[in-house]
């Protein structure tokens, strides 16, 4: 059976898959639950379009990596077939261990990351497949001798933040987030076993730079973005709570149930692995919306109140600044919030929400892009520019609370 295939993208036009042990893992259950987690959570409740997947993030990145170590062999690298096998399999597979809406409920339903969860995946995977990624697994850890394959997957110019930013950009709308893929991806080469970037392509990873950071703030970080996610791990917080006091949240997916019945941590990944992966595997964005839409009718009158908000996009309102909010201005709003209460005193934790957001578009503290002069120097992004590249952690203070309150309030006060 020939099992090279080519699928039609909708941000890079016809691409090819590799025949082979490629194409099987895409076959495979672990990697097509993907298909049914969205790239970008609660996005599409400001961004209509954005209903793209972690599926097309990881044929999209596998596209870009199959370019680069093209480009990257006709410099000169030294990559072999089991080589770029292995780290396109890597790159397939960094997201496989993402849980459902993505980031928003990664530290709700188990406090372990992502990427711990995709080592973990694709250490079952190497079991099925007879050690088939015992390369793969070294490149992606970064324990391989060769760095510039495991940079490719994961560094601040890898293969994922590439495709991310342009296909994010496109299903959003936000064409702020448009870089230069193309381009950036024939500008990089191999130096002293590192991953570089030739001089003349140093204005193009400026533009990525520049991208990335208007990107969190306008897509990721949109405010009300933040508050319908927040309000969904309230949710689910919620609920959980409920479940440990007895409470029955009348749902037919034993993954979801068993998620809400135990605090599951980093050590219950190294004592039950295999019960932990199965139930993972089975969680996805319709095991969270299904219970959020059964518990509009729920027994508990906060939580069904919740959960009618988020079904309904009727939701909290949330402000930003820049500096931390005044004490007296926050305990006005939590006075408020406690004044229009409908429910009983113990939830408040869940109305009156603070917390902080942050994001820095690039760090100096490690792994930089490194910048190939035509002389043969290389020199790290932040000193190979004409002026300083930012490297701050930009940080903003945020207040989310039930839009109620604003009928009791004056405006000038809370707006």
């Amino acid at each position: 059976m020939n099992k090279k295939k080519i699928l039609n993208d909708p941000v890079y036009g016809f691409v090819s898959v590799p025949y082979g042990l490629i194409f099987d893992l895409m076959e495979h259950p672990y990697f097509q639950r993907l298909r049914r987690i969205k790239q970008l959570s609660l996005t599409h409740y400001v961004y209509p379009g954005a209903l793209h997947t972690r599926f097309h993030h990881a044929l999209g990145a596998l596209h870009l990596m199959t370019q680069a170590i093209e480009v990257l062999r006709s410099k000169g690298a030294d990559i072999t077939d089991e080589e770029a096998e292995a780290v396109s399999i890597a790159i397939l597979l960094h997201d496989i261990g993402h849980g459902p809406f993505s980031h928003t409920l990664e530290n709700t339903l188990i406090n372990v990351t992502h990427e711990e969860l995709s080592v973990l995946f694709m250490e079952k995977l190497n079991e099925a497949f007879g050690g088939a990624l015992d390369l793969t697994i070294e490149i992606f850890k970064g324990n391989y001798h060769k760095t510039f394959l495991h940079q490719l997957v994961s560094s601040q110019l890898d293969m994922d933040r590439m495709d991310y930013l342009n296909r994010d950009s496109y299903f959003t709308g936000v064409h702020e987030g448009v870089i230069g893929y193309d381009r950036i991806i024939k500008m990089l080469a191999v130096h002293d076993n590192e991953l570089v970037v030739e001089e003349k392509g140093i204005y193009s990873i400026e533009k990525f730079l520049v991208a990335r950071r208007l990107m969190y703030w306008q897509v990721y970080l949109h405010k009300t973005v933040l508050a319908a996610e927040l309000m969904l791990i309230q949710a689910l917080n919620r609920a959980k709570a409920l479940v440990r006091n007895g409470w029955d949240p009348q749902i037919h997916s034993p993954a979801m149930n068993y998620f809400l019945k135990y605090e599951l941590e980093r050590k219950d990944l190294r004592e039950h692995p295999e019960e932990l992966l199965f139930h993972f595997s089975q969680l996805d964005d319709i095991d969270i919306i299904s219970s959020i839409k059964n518990w509009v009718h729920a027994d508990d009158p906060f939580l069904a109140f919740l959960s009618k908000k988020i079904v309904n996009r009727s939701l909290f309102r949330l402000e930003f600044s820049n500096l931390p909010f005044e004490q007296s201005y926050k305990e006005g709003v939590f006075e408020k919030v406690e004044k229009w209460n409908p429910f009983s005193s113990n939830i408040m934790e869940y109305l009156f929400i603070e917390g902080i957001e942050s994001n820095s578009a690039y760090s100096t503290s490690k792994d930089e892009i490194k910048i190939l002069f035509k002389n043969g120097s290389v020199q790290p992004m932040s000193v190979s520019m004409d002026y300083g590249i930012q490297a701050k952690n930009f940080v903003k203070h945020y207040l989310c609370y039930p839009k109620e309150i604003l009928k009791r309030s004056s405006r000038s006060v809370l707006i």
